[in-house]
């Protein structure tokens, strides 16, 4: 099999977080797919061949949310948009009316509205669909999402490796007892909160998360690393406001 050029830069940008880079490069032993990647500063943030857990966030959460909520079209928060798998899956539910989804890096934003990223052209097209530029957690503490709502049906953060391991220190703060208290503010009652880590479940997040939702659960999620040829697992949480 002939082999295509191996890496391509389709972007780089300096950030606040540090230098952003999206490239496009072609794996030989998956026969020449094409693996879209975002690199921040020195931390490797997003990969398109490992997107099972980012998308089964959506569907772990969402699926609660009509449950709780099955007469309502859903207005949900997506916090961070990557490659846009979470926002995706989430516009997989007709009961979602509306989606927001915030991230804080400018140019990934502009990555979908260009369409240099595979699903920005659907994420576009979907009515449904809208980007607000901004810092997730300040937004979350604060004057809320560029929404008409207070409220929201759901919340689905994807930005953190976990609760322990920060893009930035200052994110720290939203993951604490009290922190969570004030955020879960912009969440109905019988809303959901869902969050990806990368880290097994942590028993002092758990803890925090019981202290201010009235159903916790956390649900480790496997996926396949055909590089490696390895299994691996993250975490997906699913918190419950009290009614």
């Amino acid at each position: 099999m002939a082999h295509i050029p191996r890496f391509e830069e389709l972007d780089y940008q300096k950030t606040p977080l540090g230098d952003l880079i999206l490239r496009k490069r072609t794996v030989l032993s998956l026969e020449n797919e094409e693996i879209y990647e975002i690199i921040l500063g020195n931390a490797f943030l997003m990969s398109s061949m490992f997107t099972v857990v980012e998308q089964e966030l959506s569907r772990f959460g969402l699926k609660a949310t009509k449950e709780n909520f099955p007469e309502e079209k859903l207005d949900v928060v997506v916090g961070g948009l990557g490659l846009g798998y979470t926002a995706r899956a989430a516009l997989e539910f007709n009961e979602v009316g509306s989606l927001k989804i915030v991230d804080y890096l400018k140019p990934v934003i502009e990555w979908h509205e260009k369409e240099l990223v595979p699903l920005g052209k659907g994420l576009n097209d979907d009515p449904r669909c809208q980007y607000v530029h901004g810092d997730f957690f300040e937004l979350s503490m604060g004057e809320g999402y560029q929404s008409k709502a207070t409220t929201h049906h759901a919340i689905l953060l994807d930005i953190d490796h976990s609760p322990a391991h920060l893009l930035t220190k200052k994110n720290a703060q939203f993951y604490s007892t009290s922190g969570l208290r004030k955020f879960a503010g912009r969440i109905k009652s019988g809303g959901i909160f869902g969050l990806w880590s990368d880290d097994p479940p942590e028993a002092s997040f758990l803890e925090s998360l019981n202290e201010v939702f009235a159903k916790v659960e956390s649900h480790i999620v496997p996926f396949h690393n055909p590089i490696q040829d390895e299994e691996f697992e993250s975490t997906v949480y699913v918190a419950t406001k009290a009614r």
